[in-house]
């Protein structure tokens, strides 16, 4: 069954070459978005039965921002105001899951919010509002960056202001928080500050360090935490009966966010002291593990390829060139000229990892330290 949805939606995205969109001076991107986004501005996940996620609409934004493709921002925006967010980004939180309903429709399977792809989304606007001088955009950020802090933020006795990963499900009871440090953005959470000097983003910067060392026992970041009266420490992910806690394909964009982070910014020196021990193993091994207990027990070595992209960022902050540019190798090695995508099968997480650290290797952006953009067309 599963084999034929995937087939399904295979064919589907044959049909997206037609589509036109502008097309930027940015291949990988310009593949991405004809292999995955939709006519209408749906960026479609083939891996989990072609779903959307908030997570996917926020990250193609930013990208078609880098790119400097207006008219799919356009279509990304509009799409996702008009399904996740019942018409307007400025009233409502998107919804985080949207796909086929149990009774063939179309429609959001999930309208909880996922707080990383509301903090992106709002971050973005800001930035496009900024560097296509459009304040449209700009309105719509603050507005959406208003609700955040108001559904989504809270302070935390003992560790401070933190963002929950979404509007419900994640303060069980008065003395009990989950988090999810993969969240937590460094540049976006200072270019936040930069954009709203009043609001809870600093402080969340600041405070991101000192709980997310705590977090880490053995310096590898873990995909959820628990915050109660004991302190942070590693968690299973909420609502989960069947998983302990471990950190893996959200964690490792832990290290993107730390390698992506400008040198100058508060925070990157201690995030990057507090996960040495990811950038110790990975120079032994030669590749970052799939997953890891906190303990610092690999649980599986299997990494996909996009582990290997959101690495290497992290792996030349670290200083270690020489294992960066082996993985930087063995990535280009797997980027195929028939498809210009990443790896066989083009997984879909994989290439918004590779997006991420692929185009901040070329230089295609860059985040000032204050966190604000520098896209490499904007001269």
């Amino acid at each position: 069954m599963r084999q034929g949805i995937l087939t399904a939606a295979v064919a589907m995205f044959s049909c997206f070459s037609f589509v036109a969109h502008s097309q930027s001076a940015w291949p990988f991107w310009n593949q991405y978005a004809t292999s995955f986004i939709s006519p209408q501005g749906r960026v479609i996940d083939p891996d989990r039965n072609a779903i959307t996620t908030s997570e996917g609409q926020s990250y193609a934004l930013f990208f078609a921002l880098v790119a400097n493709d207006a008219s799919t921002f356009d279509r990304l925006l509009s799409w996702t105001e008009k399904n996740l967010a019942n018409g307007d980004i400025g009233k409502q939180l998107p919804a985080w899951n949207w796909g086929t309903k149990q009774d063939g429709t179309m429609g959001v399977l999930d309208s909880n919010s996922a707080a990383d792809a509301d903090l992106w989304i709002a971050y973005t606007l800001f930035e496009a509002g900024r560097l296509w001088k459009n304040p449209a955009y700009t309105q719509k950020g603050r507005a959406l960056l208003a609700q955040i802090a108001q559904q989504e933020v809270t302070v935390v006795p003992g560790v401070g202001t933190v963002l929950l990963p979404g509007r419900e499900g994640f303060h069980p009871d008065k003395d009990t928080w989950f988090l999810n440090p993969s969240y937590f953005p460094l540049p976006v959470l200072l270019g936040m500050a930069h954009d709203d000097p009043q609001g809870p983003w600093k402080r969340m910067a600041e405070a991101l360090p000192i709980w997310l060392k705590e977090a880490s026992p053995a310096g590898f970041a873990m995909d959820w935490v628990k915050c109660d009266a004991k302190g942070v420490s590693p968690a299973a992910q909420p609502g989960s009966s069947s998983e302990a806690a471990h950190g893996s394909y959200d964690a490792i964009r832990v290290y993107l966010w730390t390698g992506l982070a400008a040198r100058e910014m508060p925070g990157q020196a201690q995030l990057l002291t507090a996960l040495a021990p990811m950038a110790k193993y990975v120079k032994t091994n030669g590749a970052p593990p799939e997953s890891v207990a906190p303990d610092g027990h690999i649980l599986s070595t299997a990494a996909p390829t996009g582990f290997l992209a959101a690495t290497f960022p992290f792996l030349l902050a670290a200083g270690d060139v020489s294992t960066a540019e082996a993985l930087l190798r063995n990535v280009k090695a797997q980027i195929l000229q028939s498809s210009g995508l990443l790896g066989t099968p083009a997984r879909y997480y994989d290439q918004n990892l590779a997006l991420f650290a692929l185009g901040w290797y070329e230089k295609r952006f860059r985040f000032a330290p204050d966190g604000t953009l520098r896209p490499a067309w904007k001269k």
